[in-house]
């Protein structure tokens, strides 16, 4: 038979070439540590969680992350099963040779725990069993990995990947002490590389909310308890049987959780979640392939970049699969692939055949891969998609509603104010209102319509919310047509002679205010003066441009 050889460059791809950023790290040991946790759970060592609850509660498993950039230095830790002494060798040693369970555990490859000699020069793993009194103690050198690699790379000398093991690799033991936990299992990386800042959050002191932010989302933990729909979800989850898997996982003492909130900054100003919608993907024998929730909003526009809830996630055993836009391309209407940032959500994939591959950035594909994309682009396109862009056309509507309404309180101020300069300018402001007037009320048909006959409920409700606001305006704006009045002829058959008398005397006061300390007959003529340099300008330039200039004047004047 033949024999085999591997070289050294396959390290290389089990460490450095395994993943793009840095903090997938953080993903893959605390992927281990809570399957570690489920076994303590079912051996009797850790007081299992219960699930039955309203909010799940955690049980006694805890995984701990501590950062000290300052020296350079990380540990993740879990209070678990550790490893028996006699078994440790054999299972760190040994690589893509793990004795997971591919469905049943979180990991299952045996391969995510070299990551971390990418971003130092020293990777120390260290575990205590239950019950014994021998601490167990693995150190690689990931500068004499990386040395040996190089020179097989550059062919200075030939280095087999166990050849780099052997060399890497060092096993020791120690008697426990009063310092040791009764169990536990434990990754310290020792000297981070420079280049890898990101592992505390950044070069800023106060960073490490952006690595939290991070694991927010990546890692299993429950939601933040001012999430107010938290409880939904998990009814939901209880009715399918779907556990939501939720571990208490901390960093620098503090809990994480993931932060879903019920106000959104948009493109368009604030949006608001007032609900949770489900939906289950189901296979052709109804089992459970996967199901969802997203939150209910006006979808008024994309969700700000900087909301760091935006966009549907993808799930496994509650571990975010890829990015926070891995389901973008779920979306394949033209122009709609935006569409995933106009949503807070999450997609949990349940069917023990939906694999997550070796980098964990999607599933490996196979027959219930293809299944469950086709549900999903079904669902996303053939409702989320109307779902969102029926808001945009309800946030256009209310927009042409609102702008009437703004238009209204400003030609009233203006009326109040004396500050229309001329003639031709009142008319023409009156002739706008009376546009947006027809806009709004086109605006207000098109909602009626939607209300009565919209692509799903959920545009019902955002409409019937959205109604609510406009009523309050128009409570606000009550008799809204009458601002307009003051221009159209009096009922006294004085015709213009009523209005060039109410023009004069807005002149008048508006000169005035301008003028305070002027004798009579200068301000008649700064009245007549004024009223042509406005009027010239109004002619020469456009809306925009003439009422900034005459606004300045006025500054500038008074």
């Amino acid at each position: 038979m033949a024999e085999y050889a591997f070289g050294a460059n396959i390290i290389e791809n089990l460490t450095t070439g395994m993943y793009q950023d840095s903090k997938v790290i953080y993903r893959e040991y605390i992927q281990n540590a809570c399957d570690q946790i489920d076994k303590a759970e079912q051996l009797g060592i850790l007081q299992p969680r219960n699930p039955d609850r309203k909010y799940p509660d955690l049980g006694q498993g805890v995984v701990n992350i501590w950062t000290k950039p300052d020296e350079r230095y990380i540990m993740i830790e879990d209070n678990a099963t550790g490893i028996k002494a006699e078994e440790f060798q054999s299972k760190l040693g040994d690589i893509a040779n793990s004795d997971k369970v591919m469905g049943e555990d979180k990991g299952f490859r045996g391969i995510g725990r070299l990551c971390g000699l990418a971003y130092c020069k020293r990777l120390v793993f260290t575990s205590r069993w239950a019950g014994e009194d021998v601490v167990s103690i693995m150190s690689c050198d990931a500068l004499k990995m990386r040395k040996m690699i190089n020179e097989a790379n550059t062919r200075v000398q030939k280095h087999s990947a166990n050849d780099v093991l052997d060399a890497m690799i060092e096993f020791s033991t120690r008697a426990a002490d009063k310092t040791d936990k009764e169990h536990f299992f434990r990754v310290e990386l020792i000297d981070i590389n420079d280049e890898n800042e990101e592992l505390f959050g950044g070069k800023d002191e106060d960073n490490l909310e952006q690595l939290t932010d991070y694991l927010s989302f990546v890692a299993p933990v429950p939601y933040q308890a001012n999430f107010i729909y938290r409880s939904e979800i998990y009814d939901h989850a209880g009715k399918l049987n779907a556990r939501i898997d939720e571990y208490n996982i901390r960093i620098n003492g503090e809990q994480i959780f993931k932060k879903y909130k019920t106000h959104l900054k948009t493109g368009n100003g604030q949006d608001d979640v007032f609900g949770v919608e489900f939906y289950d993907f189901l296979a052709a024998d109804e089992s459970l392939i996967g199901w969802m929730w997203f939150g209910k909003t006006s979808f008024k526009a994309a969700i700000k970049e900087d909301e760091i809830s935006r966009g549907l996630r993808l799930r496994k055993e509650n571990i975010q699969i890829g990015e926070d836009d891995t389901l973008r391309d779920m979306f394949t209407r033209e122009l709609s692939k935006r569409g995933n940032n106009y949503f807070i959500g999450e997609v949990f994939a349940m069917s023990r055949e939906l694999i997550p591959n070796s980098q964990r950035s999607y599933f490996n594909e196979n027959p219930a891969r293809i299944d469950f994309e086709h549900k999903l682009k079904d669902y996303f396109n053939n409702t989320l998609y109307y779902i969102y862009h029926e808001g945009s056309d309800i946030n256009s509507s209310i927009k042409k509603i609102n702008s009437y309404h703004d238009k209204v309180s400003d030609f009233k101020v203006k009326e109040a104010q004396g500050s229309f300069l001329t003639k031709e300018e009142h008319e023409r402001e009156e002739n706008d209102l009376k546009r947006k007037e027809l806009e709004a009320e086109k605006a207000r048909k098109l909602l009626e319509k939607k209300r009565e006959g919209g692509h799903s409920k959920l545009t019902q409700q955002i409409i019937e919310r959205r109604i609510k606001e406009i009523e309050k305006i128009d409570v606000s704006n009550a008799n809204a047509k009458s601002f307009a009045e003051p221009s159209k002829e009096s009922d006294d058959g004085s015709g213009g002679e009523s209005d060039q008398t109410t023009h004069k005397s807005k002149k008048k006061f508006l000169v005035d205010t301008m003028f305070p300390r002027a004798s009579r007959n200068e301000r008649k003529l700064l009245s007549e003066t004024l009223d042509k340099i406005f009027a010239i300008i109004q002619k020469s330039t456009d809306k925009k441009t003439s009422a900034n200039l005459i606004s300045k004047i006025k500054e500038e004047l008074k």
